[in-house]
């Protein structure tokens, strides 16, 4: 355990981490309490939060919008292509995790806390590092799937597309020629 907190302090006492060092360096200026102690605080804070507090629900779908959302603003705004296949993996197994839990959300909120187990999955589907969750559930889950059915559902969406088209089609000619009914009798 104390390379774990030695290694978050390091991580923390570091020169310039980005706007997180500079707010808990601004913080730790302001009322004299390490960095560490601010983090961990917070953290710990923020836990208790989405175990027991008023509108976890909010602040969950919070961690799992904001940074990726500004992200991937930042990685369609670089040149690199990486960061917007990191971003667009994120956001497909992120699609999928919704759809799943509107359809299973009456079983899971009975679960406690649900809210907290579901922003650590979604902090583990965005955090850098080579074991990335929308990394191994994209490669191990998502795309075998996609890679045996996108044919059928190629030929589905067509079909649809299609009969879309048609649809269309046919109401435009009907409401034209209402139109004209319309026209003829005034």
């Amino acid at each position: 355990m104390d390379s774990l907190q030695q290694r978050l302090q390091a991580f923390l006492e570091q020169p310039s981490p980005g706007w997180l060092g500079h707010l808990l360096g601004s913080l730790e200026a302001r009322t004299g309490v390490p960095r560490y102690y601010l983090a961990t605080g917070s953290v710990t804070f923020l836990g208790l939060y989405l175990m027991f507090g008023y509108g976890a629900s909010l602040l969950c779908n919070l961690i799992g919008f904001v940074y990726p959302a500004y992200a991937s603003i930042r990685a369609i705004e670089s040149s690199a292509k990486e960061d917007d296949t990191t971003w667009l993996t994120y956001w497909v197994v992120y699609g999928l995790f919704s759809v799943a839990e509107f359809f299973s959300d009456t079983f899971l909120y009975w679960f406690p806390f649900y809210y907290a187990g579901k922003s650590l999955f979604l902090v583990w589907c965005m955090v850098p590092v080579s074991w990335n969750g929308s990394q191994v559930i994209y490669r191990h889950l998502i795309r075998p799937w996609f890679l045996r059915h996108h044919q059928t559902v190629d030929s589905v969406l067509n079909d649809l597309g299609g009969r879309a088209a048609a649809a269309s089609k046919e109401v435009s000619k009907e409401a034209v020629k209402r139109t004209l009914l319309r026209t003829t009798e005034d």
